[in-house]
């Protein structure tokens, strides 16, 4: 089979489609032909050699494909070949084929293509897990930052789902509206500076949502109502930020970090499981794929070069002939 692999550059053009052995099935896994790989933060944090794959996964990227299920392992029920399917995986998704144990496997809803599949799989499994992890509760104010991007489009919908009051934060003030479009109650355009005084304006937030990490620490601590919740789940302006404790006491708030590539296989089952239950009903009725662009398979440094220049709204997905 063939895969883009990450060269020793690292820059954006640093792919090159390489042939590689074909997977091989365990007893557990399915194997799959890959059609459809979305593109996500991850893989340039691994494409710039700051996020390696775990131990037994491919060396090239890809966290989530969409595609049709060719082989399945001896101890697999559920499913057989022939069958569309999607998956969460630790990585490989950049390439025509994929095994991944079939516990992280899910079908794709009636009425979606395999490209808009793969835009959604890695996000709404990280979108549910970290409610979950926040308690989030119908009725509650959530705060999703980043709201354009992959995750953003789907936490808006998620949360909606839910039955919770949103507000995004998206750069500029046409992606704010069409944050508001995907359902967010208020959406506020970050650039033009103020998002802290308008959402303590609404009220605060019970629950954040945050992709930026070090550059936003203080102002989502003020941004929180007494008992909230911060979740970080991403680092697109620093690691590092001091934090005042004091006002982290006297809103009696949390503070939350988590990440889903390096759970325990169990742990990610179970989170596959319950996007299962919950959101694949609601797709794509209530909860829609958002898909900006996609890349052919060989133009793998085209794609990420799109998503690193802050344009894209929703996910870009790569295409596999």
């Amino acid at each position: 089979m063939r895969a883009a692999v990450v060269s020793d550059s690292g820059d954006d053009a640093a792919f090159s489609l390489l042939e590689r052995p074909d997977p091989r099935c365990g007893p557990d896994d399915a194997v799959m032909r890959i059609t459809a790989a979305g593109v996500n933060r991850a893989d340039i944090l691994q494409r710039r050699g700051l996020y390696p794959p775990p131990p037994g996964a491919p060396e090239w990227p890809g966290l989530e494909a969409a595609g049709t299920v060719a082989e399945v392992g001896a101890a697999v029920t559920g499913w057989r070949p022939g069958d569309r399917a999607c998956a969460l995986l630790p990585g490989g998704g950049y390439a025509e084929r994929v095994a991944v144990d079939a516990s992280l496997l899910l079908p794709v809803p009636a009425g979606v293509t395999d490209v808009e599949a793969a835009s959604l799989v890695e996000a709404a499994c990280t979108v549910v897990s970290n409610l979950d992890a926040a308690g989030a509760r119908a009725g509650e104010t959530l705060l999703v930052h980043g709201g354009s991007g992959g995750v953003g489009t789907a936490a808006i919908q998620i949360a909606k789902a839910r039955g919770m009051r949103v507000i995004a934060t998206a750069g500029g003030a046409a992606r704010a509206g069409r944050c508001a479009a995907l359902g967010a109650d208020h959406a506020l355009d970050h650039r033009a500076g103020g998002w802290v005084d308008e959402v303590r304006a609404l009220g605060g937030a019970d629950v954040i949502l945050d992709v930026v990490g070090a550059a936003y620490l203080a102002d989502n601590v003020r941004a929180l109502r007494t008992g909230g919740r911060l979740v970080v789940i991403g680092l697109q302006k620093g690691a590092r930020a001091e934090l005042d404790l004091g006002a982290l006491l006297t809103k009696r708030a949390t503070l939350l970090g988590t990440t889903l590539r390096a759970r325990p296989l169990a742990e990610r089952a179970a989170i596959v499981a319950r996007v299962r239950d919950e959101v694949w009903p609601l797709v794509p009725r209530i909860v829609r794929p958002v898909v900006h662009a996609t890349f052919p398979l060989a133009h793998a440094g085209d794609a990420h070069a799109a998503l690193e220049s802050g344009e894209v709204f929703g996910k870009v997905v790569l295409t596999v002939p």
